[in-house]
């Protein structure tokens, strides 16, 4: 109703329409059978050994190198939003690093800690703009909580339908999850992977960087693909399909962008 009588009032003074930016609606109840707070905390972990690891084959960007700062960058333009999907997404450490590899990869762990891969910076290189649109949905697959979620579906498989009642019901049995496994390795749904390109355009276009860019970054990776595999696409299937959905939605985030980015032009 309050939408509503907001849309009539701008029809009758003639006023520009508000940009309300996309809506996915609210996470999945079923992630809160798996504690956030153990998520991240894993995550983090992780974060850290792979950070070791990589220092230790002389592959973790340094801080003044120009990848590192760029990507520094458009992180630092997109997380003031990120509380619109996730609020407590404002008082994680957020940590952005860069990976010497030839793979093609970029993710973001739950408590924001994000890590691209120089491969898929310098094979498709990629605009500030299509780096922004990877990002996002990355940032997204975090806020929207999705790796939780896939934990907690996987922990009910394994319990077994019987307890599956008195998990939901009532929580008694929610000690008898186990965290494990690698949250690098997690494989998202395609619904997953459907919602995190939605919300990462909305993200990026708040930021200033164009959704359109979105299009473009999948043809790329599409082409890129048709030479060789591309490990990305193993846990990012791409195709004609997902170019549409994309471009379905631009009308609805072209407005954010068009707006941030005007504030941002200088007079």
């Amino acid at each position: 109703m309050r939408r509503a009588l907001i849309a009539l009032a701008l029809l009758v003074f003639g006023l520009p329409a508000l940009a309300d930016g996309v809506d996915v609606g609210k996470p999945s109840s079923v992630r809160n059978l798996v504690p956030a707070g153990a998520v991240e905390k894993q995550a983090a972990q992780e974060y850290e050994q792979l950070k070791r690891q990589a220092a230790t084959r002389r592959a973790l960007g340094p801080d003044d190198h120009p990848q590192v700062k760029r990507l520094r960058a458009i992180a630092a333009r997109m997380i003031p939003f990120v509380d619109r999907f996730n609020p407590r997404a404002r008082q994680w450490q957020w940590e952005v690093n860069l990976i010497g590899s030839k793979q093609i990869n970029a993710f973001c762990m739950p408590g924001g800690k994000i890590a691209f891969y120089t491969g898929i910076l310098d094979t498709l290189k990629l605009t500030d703009d299509e780096a922004a649109m990877v990002m996002g949905h990355e940032i997204a697959h975090a806020l929207r909580e999705h790796a939780r979620e896939r934990m907690a579906k996987t922990q009910i498989t394994q319990l077994g339908a019987n307890l599956l009642g008195e998990l939901v019901g009532g929580g008694r049995y929610a000690g008898a999850f186990q965290m494990g496994g690698n949250l690098l390795s997690l494989k998202f749904s395609r619904d997953d992977e459907a919602e995190a390109d939605v919300v990462g355009l909305d993200l990026a276009a708040r930021a200033g960087f164009d959704p359109r860019a979105g299009v473009s970054l999948w043809q790329k990776m599409a082409a890129a693909n048709s030479k060789a595999p591309l490990e990305f696409l193993s846990t990012h299937p791409a195709g004609d399909h997902r170019i549409k959905e994309i471009e379905k939605h631009l009308p609805e985030v072209m407005p954010l962008y068009e707006t941030a980015h005007k504030a941002r032009r200088p007079e």
